[in-house]
């Protein structure tokens, strides 16, 4: 038996710590749902009470943690095998699967009622079926059936932008469906990347990545793919209620720099990437993150000139 398994059968009911089970909320990756559902909040028309603002970020943020608590608990086993996931609370031997099902439970039902009171039914309604399908969906089918795990996958972390805008409209536009598309699209070139320099860990874990299923050549040719389709949408919100020039310069030059990486990622064979590392692969897996960051932010940017009267576009009339 190995240390992990051997710390996992110790583990008993009440030795965790508080920072253990928020490590099963993967903060991490919490800190794009609350950026995201925020962005999605703000910009959408009409103003929001602060305390209400404030209470539907909390129970989002619960909402995308408690998938995350319950995705850890599905995936114990090969969160055991991996190198990337060994120190996660359930295989470090710190919080039973029992105790991270528990937890991942109650706060789904927390989240989804208390959206459901502070805003609207309507963001209730799209919280709940985020973290069923981020969990039933993605993690206990579509994860270790099909190598479009992640293509489909992706769309449990593109909600939170609408979940946002719904908690503030009681609706969903075309707007918060071009941010959900930005996210839908940027997901797969994110995570292949990833996974060109990660392949050992998916492959002994049995997951049927891109990278596992259709190897690292085939995994090059659908990052450009997804890239370029990814740009086409990211320019589009610019049009848009929410957008302007500030979120099309900034959009623009992410999406070139994106798709810069992409192309040398494509030119590259694995004779080139182990002499160096995967330098390139993880570089450009890197900016990923801050490619989001970036477009969303513009976005609250545009949102900001428009609330002091001052819309993007109206300035560059007045410059040109």
């Amino acid at each position: 038996m190995s240390d992990a398994s051997l710390s996992a059968s110790q583990t008993q009911p009440g030795d965790a710590s508080f920072g253990d089970f928020f490590a099963l909320l993967k903060p991490r990756v919490m800190t794009l749902v609350v950026f995201t559902a925020l962005v999605g909040l703000l910009v959408a028309p009409g103003a929001v009470n602060p305390v209400i603002g404030f209470a539907a970020i909390l129970f989002i943020a619960v909402g995308g943690g408690a998938s995350g608590a319950l995705n850890m608990w599905w995936d114990a086993d090969i969160d055991r095998i991996m190198k990337r996931t060994r120190g996660r609370p359930i295989p470090a031997g710190k919080v039973s699967e029992g105790e991270a099902f528990g937890f991942g439970m109650a706060l789904s039902g927390i989240s989804v009622v208390m959206l459901g009171l502070a805003t609207n039914f309507v963001a209730a309604g799209l919280l709940a079926f985020t973290i069923f399908f981020y969990v039933v969906v993605y993690s206990m089918w579509l994860k270790r059936w099909t190598p479009q795990n992640i293509v489909i996958g992706g769309a449990a972390g593109a909600f939170p932008p609408m979940i946002g805008w719904a908690a503030a409209t009681g609706s969903v536009s075309i707007e918060a469906v071009l941010m959900f598309a930005l996210i839908f699209m940027w997901t797969p070139p994110h995570f292949w990347a990833l996974a060109l320099f990660m392949k050992g860990d998916y492959h002994e874990a049995g997951v049927p990545m891109l990278t596992v299923t259709h190897g690292r050549r085939s995994t090059r040719n659908h990052i450009l793919v997804y890239t370029v389709l990814l740009a086409p949408v990211a320019l589009a919100l610019a049009f848009t209620s929410i957008g302007g020039p500030l979120y099309l310069a900034v959009a623009l030059f992410y999406s070139l720099l994106f798709l810069k990486g992409a192309w040398e990622i494509w030119r590259r064979d694995e004779d080139m990437a182990e002499a160096d590392g995967y330098a390139t692969e993880k570089k450009v897996f890197k900016h990923s993150l801050y490619y989001l960051f970036a477009l969303f932010g513009a976005l609250w940017g545009e949102a900001i000139l428009t609330y002091y009267g001052v819309g993007g576009w109206q300035i560059l009339s007045v410059l040109v």
